[in-house]
């Protein structure tokens, strides 16, 4: 009796298998060319970051140049060597390349791994794509809209006498608005961080509820992390997004919970 070939091997879900394996040499090839399509999307995305990071830096510096000028204090930004500014420049426009090139970058990683997944797996991971983008884009949006205005406006108003005069870096400027939007951006992703957890089953709705005042502990504890500043008004403006996002995953939790309990029903019932 002939032995079975690839096709006709079905997996657990009833998806047909991969129609033939590659060689490792074959995986060492294709990775290699990975690589070097994502370096090439990088370096054309960092030559257009290049020509925009003046404009993109001025807008970063937007809302010190507010709080400064509403402080009555001279609105500008300083650099102490002579290429601080240029090393910033080069620096915003390789991140803005990297952030340009990154669908390409994603879809290539795609390309590699795709060959090696199922058909569901496929599906998981691309619904899972566009949430987490859109939560992680929102995160930034609200750190730099709400957070960063009052977090500047904070720091700006201990300048209560003439004898000191704020002289902002724009080199550790940026590195704070870096901190707080990443900072801000990654906290976003806590629905969809439980949702991975739901799906696996390690949490329920009921563990997160009888949870809650351990998450807001775990909250606090992060939000004085990320927070730059020592006040409890800031840190709280940090938790309030935190302690929404939380009840938005116990939400999530009990759809994911529901779902799977349907789908056992609809399987128990076509058995």
């Amino acid at each position: 009796m002939a032995s079975p070939t690839p096709l006709d091997v079905e997996n657990q879900f009833g998806e047909p298998e991969a129609a033939g394996k590659m060689s490792f040499f074959d995986h060492l090839n294709e990775l290699r060319k990975r690589i070097i399509y994502s370096a090439a999307a990088i370096l054309l995305g960092a030559f257009v970051g290049f020509a925009v990071a003046k404009k993109i830096l001025n807008f970063v510096a937007r809302p010190m140049v507010t709080a400064l000028r509403n402080a009555h204090l001279e609105d500008k930004l300083i650099y102490t060597h002579p290429a601080g500014l240029l090393n910033l420049v080069l620096t915003l426009g390789l991140y803005l390349g990297v952030v340009l090139a990154s669908p390409v970058v994603f879809y290539q990683i795609w390309l590699f791994v795709a060959p090696g997944l199922y058909k569901h797996e496929k599906k998981a991971i691309a619904a899972f794509i566009g949430p987490s983008v859109g939560l992680f884009l929102t995160g930034i949006a609200f750190a730099y809209y709400v957070i960063l205005p009052y977090l500047l406006r904070f720091l700006v108003s201990f300048q209560t006498s003439a004898t000191f005069t704020p002289l902002i870096s724009v080199e550790e400027y940026f590195d704070l608005v870096l901190i707080v939007l990443l900072g801000v951006g990654v906290v976003f992703e806590l629905p969809m961080l439980i949702l991975v957890l739901s799906l696996f089953g390690i949490v329920t709705p009921k563990f997160l509820l009888k949870n809650f005042r351990y998450a807001i502990l775990i909250i606090a504890v992060v939000a004085a992390i990320i927070t730059p500043t020592p006040d409890a008004t800031t840190m709280l403006i940090f938790m309030a997004p935190m302690i929404v996002l939380y009840l938005i995953g116990i939400a999530v939790s009990a759809f994911v919970v529901r779902s799977k309990r349907r789908a056992a029903a609809a399987r128990a019932g076509g058995s």
